[in-house]
């Protein structure tokens, strides 16, 4: 039987900012790039969206790393009912922080542990909530310039000068926020013998 410590960890993202958040876990892995469509099938909810899209990221490194275990996620920004993603540019990121100005906004998180070998998935969505300030158009545009945060759902960066856009926080794990629930995937990764701390 494989020891699980040494099976090959796979964070299935080019996400600068979920690399930097699964270092802070002091495991050595891998980095995948998934090809994979992002689009929101029809009828399909934002949960459903988030979680579908963690998994098909996660088993997207199959063939390439048939005995890992693969690490898929996958974010939107929910205000009001509307589904916000990357907003890709400057202009697209005004809008999305004028939209979310002064609202309650939900940032959901599909995280995915894939298990290769057996070709089993573990998969779940971790909420997080951010009240925004009322912003002016010339707060909105100073920050954006700062930070460019164009591939971020939601237009921020909240480990960064994004914070100052926020009136208030609440959930579980902070690191939902960012874009990979740390507190859910060290259970998952514990429970599969990757020992954390």
């Amino acid at each position: 039987m494989t020891d699980p410590r040494s099976r090959t960890l796979v964070l299935a993202s080019t996400s600068p900012f979920r690399r930097e958040l699964l270092q802070r876990l002091t495991v050595s892995f891998e980095t995948f790039a998934p090809d994979v469509d992002e689009s929101r099938h029809p009828g399909e909810t934002a949960q459903q969206m988030v979680t579908r899209l963690a998994e098909v990221k996660a088993r997207a490194a199959q063939a390439m790393y048939p005995d890992a275990l693969v690490i898929g996620s996958d974010q939107v920004a929910v205000c009001q009912e509307d589904i916000l993603g990357k907003p890709g540019n400057h202009e697209n990121a005004c809008k999305q922080l004028a939209r979310l100005a002064g609202h309650r906004v939900s940032f959901l998180t599909g995280l995915c542990l894939f298990d290769c070998a057996a070709s089993t998935a573990r998969v779940d969505m971790v909420s997080y909530h951010v009240t925004f300030r009322i912003l002016s158009e010339a707060q909105i545009d100073r920050y954006l310039r700062a930070e460019r945060p164009y591939n971020c759902a939601g237009s921020f960066k909240s480990e960064g000068l994004g914070i100052s856009l926020f009136q208030s926080m609440e959930g579980e794990d902070p690191t939902a926020l960012i874009g990979l629930p740390l507190i859910r995937l060290v259970d998952w990764l514990n429970d599969a013998g990757i020992a954390i701390p």
